[in-house]
């Protein structure tokens, strides 16, 4: 499955806020074996929102929309989504009935707008907050806060997912410029991608579908070394998992 994520939010493009929440979803759809092939954020303008949610449902089996939720006067997601479906805003009954059992809020409570979605929309319940998700097509919109986005995510989490991917790391003090050779032979010998990753030391992912593949790299990477290096290797992880950062 292919994914791509919209983070909306003006606060977020000012530098006042750190996306985090793009960062824990590519992270859990990747260990669903889901490819996420799409980052971005724009800001809180309703056409804006319409356009680029139009270009991602016809371009990914999926899109994840985050922020923006609510009844403010800057809360214009659900507008934007509705504009890309050709569609309006309207009060889901099912909303207001999980708002009011589930939540136990009367509509006295809230403001009119809280429970307004696309129409043709499923609606998703908030389990942290109020304003409610949906699913539209193709799209999944959730709220921007991160304890309410992750709790949304979960409910529909069973819905991506993709083969599972092995991953290992091998990490070693060489300069990135001295791996290249070994990088390009490695890819030509093995059904594996390999991420390149500076730092410290350099840390080289090495990623695929078959575990056993992966672990020959892996092995291969170690034993090919055109100097002495000290490497360090963690073993192998299923379906993308995180592993620690360095």
């Amino acid at each position: 499955m292919r994914v791509a994520l919209i983070t909306v939010g003006d606060e977020i493009l000012s530098g006042d806020t750190v996306n985090t929440n793009a960062a824990w979803l590519g992270e859990r759809l990747t260990a669903s074996g889901a490819d996420v092939e799409r980052m971005t954020v724009i800001p809180d303008r309703v056409a804006g929102i319409a356009r680029i949610v139009n270009e991602f449902r016809a371009e990914y089996d999926a899109v994840i929309i985050t922020g923006g939720l609510g009844p403010t006067h800057d809360d214009v997601t659900m507008e934007g989504v509705a504009a890309a479906f050709g569609t309006e805003l309207e009060a889901d009954k099912a909303a207001e009935q999980w708002l009011a059992e589930e939540a136990g809020y009367s509509g006295d409570d809230l403001a009119p707008e809280t429970t307004h979605i696309p129409a043709d929309a499923e609606f998703l319940p908030n389990p942290e907050g109020v304003a409610p998700g949906c699913v539209i097509g193709n799209v999944y919109v959730l709220p921007g806060l991160p304890a309410e986005m992750k709790a949304m995510f979960d409910l529909v989490a069973d819905e991506f997912g993709g083969d599972a991917r092995y991953v290992e790391t091998v990490e070693t003090p060489e300069p990135e410029s001295e791996l290249l050779d070994r990088i390009e032979t490695l890819r030509e010998q093995f059904d594996v991608i390999v991420g390149s990753y500076p730092g410290e030391h350099v840390k080289l992912k090495i990623q695929g579908y078959d575990e056993e593949t992966v672990t020959e790299a892996a092995a291969w990477l170690e034993a090919n070394r055109l100097r002495r290096a000290c490497f360090r290797r963690r073993p192998a992880s299923r379906s993308g998992a995180a592993y620690p950062a360095i």
